[in-house]
């Protein structure tokens, strides 16, 4: 009982479908999708981006490595 064979998800489709009806799902479908998309995009336009100098305001940072000598 722990898995659902295909005849089960074919009878659930089934009572959606006539509780809500096709064009109601067609219609969240694409209310989804669009939303979706929207997020992405809003997500992808927040990004900041490599090489981006306005974010960063022109600054350079120098950075110098020291190896310490271990004393045995």
């Amino acid at each position: 009982m722990g898995s659902f064979s295909i005849w089960h998800w074919l009878i659930v489709l089934v009572v959606v479908l006539l509780i809500f009806g096709t064009k109601k799902l067609r219609n969240i479908g694409s209310d989804l999708g669009g939303a979706v998309k929207g997020f992405k995009d809003g997500v992808k336009d927040d990004a900041p981006k490599i090489g981006d100098s306005a974010d960063q305001g022109d600054r350079t940072i120098d950075v110098e490595v020291v190896k310490d000598k271990q004393k045995s």
